[in-house]
């Protein structure tokens, strides 16, 4: 990275690398307890989320999108000039998991759950987000592919020793991450490996968070 780039670069650099990790952390802490069947769920990865639960998971994951955009930009916009096809591309399919996963969360904060509340689910059940058997969970798992693709180009950026050198590899690590994310519509237990987005996307992400606050006015 370049070692010196604008207030408001540094700024939204460091801000949303913490906003991404926060809220990260917040969706993992969620997920645990609904996989635990402390939110009203029968427990595990395959049972469907009470609107509670949903609720509790959904609104960090949407605000996340949001933050990992601006996390993206700001990395394209230290990026030194040869680096910066990579540091596009990570920005572009960024867009593109923000744009799929807003979608999703969005219609069910707003939509679908008021409606499960009612007890009125005539006629959206295919907008019911259940885990590995629903059209929105197909789009989710996918926009977090994309995510780890943006990840594993923005690895690239990272050239240097020392602390980039573990922001790389945090990346690579998200980045490898695609197949068990990708494919958990054609074998479900691959949520396992996909699992490990709980330590590899904070971890990156914190990391980058220290890289942008030490980086000179």
């Amino acid at each position: 990275m370049m070692t010196a780039v604008d207030k408001p670069v540094r700024a939204l650099g460091l801000w949303s690398a913490v906003l991404c990790t926060v809220f990260s952390l917040a969706y993992v802490a969620a997920q645990l307890a609904e996989w635990a069947g402390w939110l009203g769920s029968g427990g595990g990865p395959h049972s469907r989320s009470t609107p509670f639960g949903l609720a509790l998971l959904l609104t960090p994951s949407l605000l996340l999108g949001v933050a990992f955009v601006v996390l993206m930009v700001s990395v394209h916009y230290c990026a030194e000039a040869p680096k910066r096809i990579w540091s596009h591309l990570a920005v572009a399919f960024a867009s593109i998991y923000a744009t799929l996963i807003s979608l999703v969360y969005y219609v069910q904060l707003a939509f679908v759950i008021p409606r499960l509340e009612r007890g009125d689910a005539e006629g959206i059940r295919l907008l019911i987000f259940e885990p590995f058997d629903s059209f929105l969970y197909a789009v989710d798992v996918y926009g977090y592919s994309l995510m780890s693709l943006s990840t594993l180009f923005a690895a690239a950026v990272f050239a240097n020793g020392g602390l980039e050198r573990w922001i790389r590899r945090a990346l690579i690590a998200n980045g490898c991450l695609i197949p068990f994310l990708a494919l958990q519509m054609y074998y479900p237990p691959l949520i396992w490996g996909g699992s490990l987005w709980a330590i590899t996307f904070p971890a990156a992400t914190w990391l980058l968070a220290v890289r942008f606050s030490r980086l000179p006015p």
